[in-house]
């Protein structure tokens, strides 16, 4: 078996570990010199530690496993106590939400009749599955119109950059989506499994995520960077070889080639063997998102900031979509004295304020973070930055339906897709549907 990787985000290099550990022979191709893909760590001369990508993990089994595995442990750091409690924007100032389905009812976040609509939750009846239903429909009818107003809506906005009434709720929360037909009631399932897990650790490592990434390239013996793939050809027998900047490899050829690309990458270059195919990886939604980083004086800020971060429902007309207050968080990534906000500014709901010029961001961001936070009036931020996503996060709406078909399809011809637009948007899942394919390669 040989195996053509094509992309080095944490999809394509945990894949190519697992390969090189089972003795499977592979080539991973990737544009940059850095590693990673979306997992950025950046140090400021200022001060600062930011993310471009994902802000914080959470430590599922396997990201644990491989960690360890790459001697990581020690660089592990676990997000602040503080950081279970969240924030929500709810008639123009922040509410902390109920952290769990008891408190849901005992918190004095919902209204009397937004917490009888949650009881009524266990009276309604189970309907038949339909792969079309969104997320929003979804809780609307289990659980009442507030609690998608102001729960459901500010977390599909702030996690998923998505919008509620268009994601999928069979593949954006199928696990919820199916306690409805085991149980009847989804509080009556989680009953039954004793409310779940509870919240996975909420990690970072010390010098940023992209300490991993950076571990993984450096174990890899076949990771070839600069080299974007340009096309994909066909032998005779079946095979593939790979086309870059650099040629095709000394004609090389694979028996399975794995896309560890973004849905809009990987289709160009299924475009003259799998004109479908492409088409349907093409569709696939990414919106625009900037992330604004913003620092202030800790005197300057009157909010107590002693939670994880504040998200913004729709319905309160926002700016932005909320802020992860990260040196609440994790206080070494801005120096003693200041506190500093990421605020995310696009999504599927707020594309608008994604494509404003940057100046335009930065000072809209100032001044709701002024007013929401009760920063000193006159204060300024000490220091700003913006990272622009043109195409940020994979919705799962209608149009995911198809790439996961014509995935599924292109697995029979020995074309495996890795990729947060196949197996989930989180890392650990990323992670997870990397050790699957590897599994199934190796077998």
């Amino acid at each position: 078996m040989t195996v053509a990787i094509l992309g080095g985000g944490i999809s394509g290099l945990t894949l190519a570990w697992q390969l090189q550990k089972a003795g499977v022979a592979y080539d991973l191709f990737e544009a940059d010199d850095t590693p990673g893909g979306c997992l950025r760590s950046v140090q400021h001369p200022a001060g600062y530690l930011i993310e471009t990508g994902p802000n914080s993990l959470q430590l599922s089994d396997e990201l644990l496993a491989l960690l360890t595995e790459l001697g990581l442990n020690e660089e592990i750091e676990d997000a602040a106590a503080v950081s279970k409690h969240r924030y929500v924007l709810r008639e123009g100032r922040y509410q902390e939400l109920p952290g769990s389905p008891p408190t849901l009812l005992t918190n004095g976040f919902f209204s009397l009749k937004g917490k009888l609509n949650i009881l009524r939750e266990f009276l309604r009846p189970a309907l038949p599955v339909n792969p079309q239903e969104t997320v929003a429909s979804f809780f609307r009818r289990r659980f009442g119109p507030e609690i998608v107003d102001y729960a459901v809506n500010p977390f599909i906005s702030g996690i998923y950059a998505g919008d509620p009434e268009q994601l999928l709720v069979h593949k954006t929360f199928s696990k919820v989506a199916a306690l409805e037909q085991q149980h009847g009631s989804v509080l009556r399932g989680l009953a039954k499994a004793g409310g779940g897990a509870g919240r996975r650790r909420i990690i970072t490592l010390r010098k940023g995520i992209q300490t991993l990434t950076d571990a993984l390239a450096a174990r890899l013996t076949h990771r070839h960077t600069g080299q974007a793939a340009q096309a994909i050809f066909r032998t005779s027998n079946g095979r593939y070889q790979v086309q870059t900047a650099a040629g095709l490899n000394g004609g090389f050829a694979y028996d399975a080639v794995v896309l560890a690309l973004p849905a809009y990458a990987a289709a160009p270059l299924l475009q003259s063997l799998f004109p479908e195919a492409a088409a349907a990886l093409a569709a696939v939604y990414y919106p625009p998102m900037a992330a604004i980083y913003t620092a202030y004086q800790r005197a300057d800020v009157g909010h107590a900031l002693n939670g994880f971060g504040a998200l913004n429902p729709k319905i309160e007309q926002p700016y932005a979509a909320g802020s992860i207050w990260t040196s609440s968080i994790f206080p070494g990534r801005a120096p003693a004295g200041q506190v500093l906000f990421t605020t995310f500014v696009g999504g599927a709901q707020y594309e608008e304020q994604a494509r404003q010029p940057e100046a335009a961001q930065k000072a809209a961001v100032h001044a709701e973070l002024s007013r929401l936070y009760n920063v000193r009036e006159g204060a300024q931020p000490l220091w700003q930055f913006r990272y622009f996503w043109p195409r940020a996060i994979p919705q799962f709406d209608q149009r995911i339906g198809p790439a996961h078909a014509a995935a599924d399809a292109l697995q029979a011809q020995g074309i495996w897709s890795v990729a947060n637009w196949r197996g989930g948007v989180g890392v650990p899942d990323c992670i997870r549907h990397a050790l699957q394919v590897a599994a199934e390669l190796t077998k």
